[in-house]
């Protein structure tokens, strides 16, 4: 069975007897490089190395292995020809010139290092034991390189973990002495990278909320939300509770992040095609319409009514956590459907805390906040790539939806609908305007009183990276983390304590249960249902990556509701007994889901393709 590596790990250890090293075995810090000879930056870096060598001596052990640039033959003849080195010092004799004999490697650097070398000029045309072993000695380094998940030279390592950072001397160095900014940064990737790392905030949030609420903190705890913040400009001021600035404010972000998530992956992701986004828009359908109905026959007409929203909505952190911790069990296909699925049902959910929970409209407010759009969608049509002027404008935008008696949340969400997605038509235009660009203010590399790229360059360097990457691609590798590991939990924080209190569930029995049912059994009902309902009518296809039986599986995990059922809740039940009630009953539901779902999936780990029926087998979702 094939060893999986881990992301950003080193395939294989340093070995003193088969890689090309400098330094002691036994020292405290080992950087491995993979690089090319024919590379420029690889090249630029050599320097850098030997500065980080000098500074910390034997503490470091520094072994270079090939990656040979693609399509160029001078690159591969080089990196065979430092193999017919006889000793380690002819080796790295050959490497230096290799690397630092012209600014970039010709033909001429191959046949001085050859004479050194004592080969013919015909070497990487023969076919004797010593060129062989050269070249399968170049191809087990470029093994290595996919193997560790190399993606472009140089890509370093140090004790084995991929560096990221910048080349120059002192990060080096700081990233191989571990220090304590280095160490921060590096403990917070690994975090981010951890699936179920989103997810577990939200658990460690929500437990924090319900121990401070139950301990003697409790109304202090509860104070400080309802503590009053308040903005004013001139003799306007505009005042909220803590608690009302989260759920109104800063869960805006959150609705902006998911809205440009639906809008990417209508244009450009899995949602873009009818035949791939049929599957998951049937089922996401299914799954908010039958616990809705099911909530509605549990609960008579009254003042729980309108809590019918409650059940319907899925939180995808903890859904798709539970998936990345179960790892290779569950298709990759399987996570596509479930988030896809959870990003409509993220829209029905808009559409409805928008439509049935909002308060009283003023006209004039909304009128003010449809020229906002009409704005927006000027600057979109327009093309307009910088995101200051949407961000200015979404700020506009929220406060007069707040004050036309909608929920200010959707202001999120109608910001994201118009920042542009797409990136540029003619890249490589750009790519090539940015190298030409980089190329000239090389050449002027030790100038006398020259000390770096001039202002012009950098300036048109910025314009150009504004326009390398879309708007909303920007905005949401800033505002996504800060939404999943900020926001959220935050957002849990404020909302998800509740005093445990044998009262509350004195009278609350019917609402609980309709809760309960809603989610553990309408959710996965519903998804499931809709699912073969749309397979069977020839409206969906079904991959053949996943059964039937885990497909049950997601859905029930679609059953966690959680953070948008809170949210929901909150706007549904203004008594204090019967939102309170009603988190007691969304905690059960998503643990109950959460069980369910997981022994459904580890149950059926693989493909059961008996299954499949002739109809639901389909292609491969990418």
């Amino acid at each position: 069975m094939q060893l999986m590596i881990p992301p950003g790990r080193l395939d294989r250890p340093v070995d003193h007897e088969t890689d090309h090293v400098l330094g002691p075995a036994d020292a405290e810090i080992t950087l491995v490089e993979y690089g090319s000879y024919a590379c420029p930056h690889c090249r630029a870096a050599n320097e850098r190395i030997a500065q980080a060598r000098d500074q910390l001596g034997d503490r470091v052990c520094y072994a270079f292995r090939h990656r040979p640039l693609r399509d160029n033959s001078l690159a591969f003849r080089a990196a065979e020809l430092a193999e017919l080195a006889q000793t380690p010092e002819a080796f790295w004799s050959a490497h230096i010139k290799l690397m630092t004999r012209s600014i970039q490697l010709t033909e001429d650097d191959l046949l001085a290092v050859a004479a050194d070398l004592g080969v013919t000029a015909e070497f990487a045309v023969g076919d004797s034991d010593s060129v062989r072993r050269a070249r399968a000695r170049v191809e087990v380094d470029v093994a290595s390189s996919h193997a560790s998940g190399v993606r472009f030279t140089p890509t370093f390592y140090i004790n084995r973990r991929r560096y990221d950072g910048p080349w120059d001397e002192s990060s080096l160095v700081d990233a191989m002495l571990g220090t304590l900014g280095h160490r921060v940064r590096t403990a917070a990737l690994d975090f981010a990278s951890w699936g179920a790392s989103a997810g577990f905030l939200l658990v460690l949030a929500t437990v924090v909320a319900v121990v401070v609420t139950n301990s003697p903190l409790g109304p202090t705890f509860d104070a400080f939300w309802r503590q009053e913040l308040s903005v004013s400009l001139g003799d306007a001021v505009f005042r909220m509770s803590i608690l009302h600035w989260v759920d109104d404010g800063l869960l805006t972000v959150f609705f902006l992040v998911v809205g440009l998530e639906v809008k990417r992956e209508m244009t450009v992701g899995h949602l873009a095609s009818r035949r791939s986004a049929a599957l998951p828009i049937a089922s996401a359908l299914g799954g908010m319409v039958v616990p809705a109905l099911l909530y509605a026959l549990v609960i008579p007409a009254g003042p729980w009514s309108h809590g019918w929203g409650v059940p319907m909505a899925t939180d995808t952190a903890f859904a798709i956590a539970l998936i990345a911790v179960m790892g290779a069990r569950v298709p990759v296909e399987l996570r596509i459907f479930l988030t896809a699925a959870a990003i409509v049902d993220d829209i029905g959910a808009i559409v409805v805390v928008a439509v049935f929970y909002s308060g009283e409209i003023h006209l004039a407010y909304l009128a003010a906040a449809a020229a906002v759009v009409v704005a927006l969608a000027l600057l979109s049509r327009s093309r307009v790539y910088l995101l200051s002027p949407y961000i200015l404008l979404g700020v506009v935008l929220w406060a007069f939806v707040y004050a036309g008696g909608l929920h200010a949340t959707l202001a999120g969400v109608v910001l994201a609908l118009f920042i542009p997605t797409r990136p540029p038509a003619d890249l490589a235009a750009l790519m090539t305007q940015a190298s030409t660009i980089i190329a000239s203010e090389a050449r002027h590399e030790g100038e006398v009183l020259r000390h770096g790229p001039s202002t012009p360059a950098l300036h048109a360097l910025d314009a150009i990276y504004d326009r390398l990457e879309s708007p909303a691609d920007r905005l949401l590798r800033h505002a996504g983390a800060r939404s999943s590991y900020a926001v959220l939990p935050i957002f849990a924080l404020a909302n998800a304590g509740v005093e445990i209190n044998p009262f509350l569930f004195v009278g609350h029995g019917w609402l609980m249960a309709a809760i309960i049912a809603g989610l553990a059994i309408g959710k996965p009902l519903g998804i499931f249902l809709a699912a073969a309902a749309a397979v069977r009518a020839g409206i969906a296809v079904k991959p053949a990556e996943y059964t039937w039986r885990q497909l049950a599986g997601a859905g029930a995990l679609a059953g966690i509701g959680f953070t948008m059922s809170l949210f929901i809740a909150g706007q549904a039940f203004p008594s204090t007994s019967d939102f309170s009630s009603a988190k007691i009953a969304v905690f059960a539901a998503s643990i109950l889901s959460a069980v369910v779902g997981t022994t459904l999936l580890l149950g059926a780990s693989r493909p059961e393709l008996i299954e499949e029926a002739p109809q639901s087998v389909g292609t491969q979702v990418s």
